[in-house]
């Protein structure tokens, strides 16, 4: 790929330094997925200029017009503090008629909104777990057609906020204190769902129409279901000490049932077209002892540090950092937007 300009977007608190030295692990996880992508693009021959973003589009704007680069490479997860909004980036993009890598504003959208995403699914046959969604501001109503247990979480908030042990109910009266919760602390709809037991997968899916799977990537749990249930909560996401107390760690899903990779890989593929998904994304299963599968949620622009589930399983399929990062930049600049077509 010939050398671009390439404006990496990224929050304003996330600028990377130019050398990680002297900081410690915990300071470099604040910004590890950008400086990773920085340096590597550095490295790799491209002139790179990293734009902080705050509340503030013409910033965007200016670096466009003055700067002129080839293609915007997307890092945000939010903006204006809104884990929604950044949407609103990429349609600003849009309208700009400047390339960017990652997913356009409708799939964002979608994926973002867990309720819409499972209604959609459902509506393709897609396996789901059963829900309700209970909204701020309303009287409290007990979902009766979900049985126990239950998994409670922010309808529309990510990186497994507000999600904890307490997460998962046995009664009534827990449920109604985490969704009372949720709705306090994340000052959002609470989305209740039949809680599936069984293993973690992930699978990283790229493209916008001919579709690249990468091999399936598991969660596991060590030690942590000996005393507690087995699920992705913040503290399992991000916390080091506790991932290295429990020998928690993601890596290829061994010992799979015959057909199950093609099987999860299709389904994957199914449900990146059904949310109107581009560039690439991470979709989380869960698979019971009997083999079935059931679709956790699907997200748009997931983490793309080396470490990370999305490269780790792309270099199991013989793809390096630096390809991916290429791969995701060319399928960025052949994404058909509508002012391609206009």
């Amino acid at each position: 790929m010939k050398k671009q300009r390439v404006l990496v977007l990224v929050h304003e608190t996330l600028v990377p330094p130019d050398d990680s030295s002297g900081y410690t692990e915990q300071e470099i996880d604040e910004w590890r997925t950008e400086y990773d992508v920085t340096t590597s693009l550095r490295a790799m021959g491209h002139e790179v200029k990293v734009l902080g973003l705050g509340n503030n589009l013409a910033d965007l704007r200016n670096a466009i017009t003055d700067w002129k680069p080839d293609i915007a490479f997307n890092l945000l997860e939010e903006f204006q503090g809104i884990v929604t909004h950044d949407q609103y980036v990429v349609a600003f993009l849009e309208l700009m008629r400047m390339p960017y890598t990652g997913c356009n504003p409708r799939g964002m959208m979608i994926s973002r909104d867990k309720v819409l995403s499972k209604q959609i699914l459902a509506y393709h046959r897609i396996p789901t777990a059963r829900f309700a969604l209970l909204p701020r501001n309303r009287r409290y109503r007990e979902p009766r057609r979900l049985k126990f247990p239950l998994f409670v979480k922010s309808a529309t908030e990510d990186a497994s906020l507000g999600i904890s042990q307490a997460s998962i109910v046995h009664d009534g009266q827990k449920l109604r204190e985490r969704v009372e919760f949720i709705h306090d602390q994340t000052n959002s709809d609470a989305l209740v769902e039949e809680y599936i037991e069984g293993r973690e997968i992930y699978v990283g899916v790229m493209g916008n129409d001919r579709l690249t799977t990468f091999p399936l990537w598991e969660l596991n749990f060590g030690t942590l279901p000996e005393v507690m249930a087995g699920i992705a909560t913040r503290k399992v996401k991000w916390d080091r000490k506790y991932q290295k107390k429990h020998g928690i760690g993601t890596g290829p899903a061994l010992e799979l049932p015959e057909g199950m990779q093609q099987r999860v890989a299709q389904l994957a593929r199914r449900i990146y077209r059904a949310l109107f998904l581009s560039g690439y994304a991470r979709i989380d299963l869960r698979v019971r002892e009997d083999g079935s599968v059931f679709v956790l949620e699907a997200n748009a622009n997931p983490n793309l540090a080396q470490i990370e589930d999305f490269a780790t399983s792309a270099l199991a399929a013989s793809v390096g950092y630096d390809e991916l990062l290429e791969r995701i930049m060319k399928i960025g600049s052949g994404y058909q937007a509508a002012w391609r077509q206009a």
